[in-house]
């Protein structure tokens, strides 16, 4: 917490939804009429349903929005007919055990650790910034308990376990944190359901087919909202720490923490690019702002920040 304090985590947050909201909207132009119709049942589901219907506006609006989308043409279900109902969810020539053939191709191999191996510092300050996120709209301390070393160590391993199989590195997805301030559901057991669910359905192509046959609109008007609610719930990381901005230094923490994760993202080339020793290294612009925004907390005088050790360790225990 002496590291992350919420002027460092709060900008990080913020920056988070906002870096991807064009993303968002991008999804949202290829049918605005869908988009609208996703966001409208998740506000209207959220605001006056009640029972199941507000524990889950976002499944509904993914379902309705999927609906009209169908009705409207939208969506090429030939993918969904081809595909069969059992198979591995496992291309093998995409995994790292396909460079273990006839011939072990040990220069793919390295350029592959040397290139995606940046990618990870990448994760670790999102999940950081996940993580003081996510205990923020649950009020529960998680740096805590379970603790940082616990939860960057599963991210770890999981990074680790999907690489070998093909899979991109895993991130705490910054889109959860909204669905958990939007459904206000905290219990960790859903999640484990909803994970034996999905590996369970992994095993099914037609199902993946299913969900890659979801026109972009739909998946644009769900995002819209969420993306929202991340960048929402680091304003409120700040208000609720009380950061105060008459404090230069920690205007200039924020201001740069902001400026150089948007400003790099929305770059021209999206993210600093580094040439060392012939290999090249890509930092994004949320990398780039989380290490100045926490080199600067460290260094600056006038921290304001007051932070007990005595609080983790009673949420240790």
């Amino acid at each position: 917490m002496r590291f992350f304090p919420p002027v460092v985590t709060g900008p990080i947050v913020i920056s988070i939804g906002l870096i991807l909201a064009s993303s968002a909207i991008a999804n949202c132009q290829t049918n605005w009429l869908v988009a609208v119709v996703a966001v409208a049942v998740i506000v209207i589901c959220n605001i006056w349903g009640r029972g199941m219907v507000k524990i889950v506006p976002i499944l509904l609006g993914v379902v309705v929005s999927y609906a009209v989308a169908t009705a409207l043409g939208e969506v090429d279900f030939s993918g969904v007919a081809a595909a069969p109902w059992v198979g591995l969810p496992v291309v093998w020539d995409n995994t790292v055990f396909a460079l273990f053939g006839p011939q072990f191709d040990s220069g793919l191999a390295t350029t592959a650790i040397i290139t995606i191996m940046p990618l990870a510092f990448a994760t670790m300050i999102e999940h950081i910034g996940d993580i003081s996120a996510i205990g923020s709209t649950c009020e529960r301390n998680y740096i805590a308990d379970p603790g940082l070393h616990r939860t960057l160590l599963g991210d770890g391993l999981a990074t680790i376990l999907a690489s070998l199989f093909g899979a991109p590195a895993n991130t705490t997805y910054g889109e959860n944190t909204g669905v958990l301030a939007l459904t206000r559901v905290f219990d960790p057991r859903v999640i484990r359901i909803a994970a034996c669910c999905a590996i369970v359905l992994s095993f099914c192509p037609k199902f993946a087919a299913v969900i890659a046959a979801m026109p972009a609109c739909v998946i644009g008007g769900v995002s819209l909202v969420l993306y929202g609610m991340i960048s929402a719930v680091g304003v409120r990381n700040l208000i609720e720490n009380q950061v105060d901005f008459q404090n230069n230094r920690n205007v200039l923490v924020a201001a740069l923490v902001l400026v150089l994760s948007l400003g790099i993202a929305y770059s021209t080339a999206g993210a600093i690019v580094l040439e060392l020793g012939g290999v090249t290294i890509s930092l994004s612009g949320l990398a780039v702002g989380s290490l100045v925004g926490i080199v600067l907390n460290a260094i600056l005088p006038g921290n304001d920040f007051e932070f007990d050790v005595s609080e983790l360790e009673e949420a240790a225990e």
